[in-house]
């Protein structure tokens, strides 16, 4: 064979395969090509949505934690001054309590007091009535007498 026509036929081979790739073969490639390209970009596309979500639920943890470290030291503050309250009011309940107490302990040994000093003068009004009978040697009624031992009593 001559070596034109053999080039010729190659050439013709050539594009005869080139149309065919072209026509067949290339598209689908093409399009399993920018079907992998596109599921990269989005999976990019993801992986970066993903960083700034996972950024922004960072930030709002530590908003979180810091908004929950407020509010738990709000309520040990509270908790403080609730029990100072109560402490004091303890403090003041005891106190009435005991000035209470202490006033009836008063008035109890006041009633004692007067209670002896009747005592004595019931006591003293017989002593006088009996050293009056001695001295004059006689008795004395003490019912004609009662204004006479009541003005004792009174003066005792």
């Amino acid at each position: 064979m001559n070596i034109n026509a053999t080039l010729f036929i190659q050439t013709i081979v050539f594009f005869v395969l080139a149309w065919v790739t072209m026509q067949f073969i290339w598209p689908p490639m093409m399009k399993a090509i920018d079907e992998r390209r596109h599921k990269i970009a989005e999976g990019l596309a993801a992986a970066d949505k993903g960083n700034k979500s996972l950024e922004e639920a960072k930030v709002k943890s530590a908003g979180f934690e810091k908004e929950a470290r407020e509010h738990a030291h709000q309520i040990l503050v509270d908790a403080e001054k609730r029990a100072l309250a109560v402490e004091a009011q303890a403090k003041e309940t005891a106190s009435a309590e005991a000035a209470r107490i202490i006033a009836a302990a008063k008035a109890d040994a006041e009633q004692e007091i007067v209670r002896a000093k009747e005592s004595l003068r019931d006591q003293m009004s017989v002593l006088v009535v009996s050293g009056a009978e001695q001295i004059l040697r006689r008795e004395i009624n003490p019912q004609n007498h009662a204004d006479l031992l009541a003005q004792y009593k009174a003066q005792l």
